[in-house]
Order: structure tokens, then sequence, then C-alpha cells
């Protein structure tokens, strides 16, 4: 099935580069064909119907608003996952992270981009044992596609 991912920047607090959008679509278009080839889990995964997976970059703002009205948290998170298919990314989460694990901010969205892909796959966080299994499955797919999405930028 051909597969759109959106990625659209709903924040100004941290310039994205037009470029860095782009570079993610592509890249989320790989990483849902290879999750769905490789690390689907369940039968009722939502990423195998989807024909569009929307990505919003959001400020920390937006981010724990949309964390505390769905998940009943407060503060500011890296990625929320909606079943229908939308991926909401903390771009000033990334931004932390990016610089506390000397990395660069756009492999960091890159990782969180692929976060919210194992989650439309049936990947789940919530236990010591799922998260390891989703680590080793997101690292994997960060590793392989960083040389691609590095080239373009």
């Amino acid at each position: 099935m051909k597969r759109e991912v959106l990625v659209c920047d709903h924040q100004s607090t941290i310039p994205v580069p037009h470029g860095w959008l782009v570079v993610l679509e592509t890249a989320g278009v790989k990483a849902a064909s290879e999750i769905e080839t490789r690390f689907v889990t369940g039968d009722a995964s939502p990423l195998v119907e989807l024909k569009e997976v929307d990505v919003a970059l959001v400020d920390d703002a937006e981010s724990s608003r949309v964390h505390r009205d769905f998940m009943g948290i407060d503060g500011a998170t890296d990625v929320i996952t909606f079943e229908h298919g939308e991926i909401v990314i903390g771009v000033e989460v990334a931004k932390r992270q990016a610089a506390e694990y000397g990395e660069p901010e756009l492999r960091e969205l890159l990782r969180y981009l692929v976060h919210g892909l194992l989650h439309l796959a049936g990947h789940e966080d919530e236990s010591d044992e799922d998260r390891v299994v989703m680590e080793e499955a997101q690292e994997t797919l960060v590793r392989e596609l960083w040389p691609e999405v590095e080239e373009r930028i």
C-alpha cells in the first residue's frame, strides 16, 4: 500500500528548516514500510490500515496540553501517538534531549517519528520488557535511516 507521512510544523518557538520536514516525510514513509515488514506486533496494528500518517511538530505548551487532555499527565512529552494516524512530537523536548545526549536535533526528531510509528504498529512501552523491545526496534531503524537523512540535509 502506498502511504504518505505528512510532517507539519505547528510551532514557532524553535525554527525547523523546511528541508527537515521534507526529509522527515521521506524517512517516515521508509520507516513505516520497514516497520510494517519487520516490526508489527499483534493482529490489530493501526499502521497496516493507514494510508496517511500526520505528524505535528509542537511546542512545550501544546505538548503539555495534549499530554494532559488525552493522557491525564501534566507536562510536555516527546511523542504522543493516536491510533487514527496522528503523531504529536514535542520539538522543545527533542531539542533538550538532543543536547543532553549529544545528538543532532534532526536525529532526535527522526527517533521520535520512528517511536510514534512503532506505537502505530502495536508496540507499547509501559512495561520494562516492552520498552526494551521497542527501543531496540527504534534504535535499529534510526541507525539504518540516519545516513540517508543526514546526506539529504
